[in-house]
């Protein structure tokens, strides 16, 4: 067992490489697009309903009402963003009940390439909402003094979003390794359903907390709003 995807490498043509990271990170997403191709198809308006339509409807309902609870007023603007962030986490935590499958998050350019999508969402929804000038006046309070250390807790929180979910799925990764070499049989599988759970627990976290900087960019400045 690998301690990141990145190590498993199923073909490798000079400097392309095809490693496990990307091999199962493709297949999450073909299983989700075929998933949601399959349940979408025949969707019904009235009181019968399949259990494929109403699984969806809660899974979107209760995602819906998360993103509304941190403080977003127009929650289905950002149900498709946050959405498939959230739903993309947690199958690549469900993946691992099936042997020799390594999670995609276990690797930090994964982790990376979703902080990146956060950080440059949070700006475009925020000017979208409040406009330019609101969104970037933002930036000086409550001071201008203020300005750089705004613009580098921005930084920071796109790097401690990477590096939180890096850390914890690698962790889960190191520790059932150990285990599978020291510890009878029944060790690791306890602690491949731990990792499931923290799988779970951290697309949660990973999900509300671009919520909550969603939220924090769209907030409408009620000084600027009266000018």
């Amino acid at each position: 067992m690998n301690l990141s995807p990145d190590q498993a490498v199923f073909w490798q043509w000079g400097v392309i490489k095809l490693n496990a990271t990307i091999a199962y990170t493709w297949l999450i997403m073909l299983v989700l697009v075929i998933v949601s191709i399959l349940v979408t198809q025949h969707l019904a308006t009235g009181l019968t309903r399949s259990r494929w339509q109403n699984s969806l409807e809660m899974i979107v309902i209760g995602i819906n009402k998360q993103i509304a609870e941190v403080g977003i007023t127009d929650s289905r603007d950002y149900l498709g963003f946050i959405g498939s962030l959230f739903l993309f986490l947690v199958t690549a935590s469900l993946f691992t009940v099936f042997p020799f499958y390594e999670p995609p998050t276990g690797s930090l350019s994964t982790t990376v390439a979703l902080a990146l999508c956060v950080f440059i969402a949070v700006p475009v929804y925020g000017i979208q909402k409040r406009g330019l000038k609101a969104y970037l006046y933002a930036y000086t309070q409550p001071t201008l003094m203020m300005l750089p250390f705004n613009i580098i807790s921005e930084l920071s929180r796109t790097l401690a979003l990477a590096i939180r979910l890096f850390g914890n799925m690698m962790s889960g990764a190191m520790i059932l390794a150990i285990l599978l070499i020291i510890t009878p049989f029944i060790f690791p599988i306890v602690m491949s359903v731990l990792g499931l759970l923290t799988g779970m627990v951290q697309a949660y976290i990973f999900s509300v907390l671009t919520a909550a900087y969603i939220a924090a960019a769209t907030r409408t400045n009620k000084k600027l709003a009266t000018t």
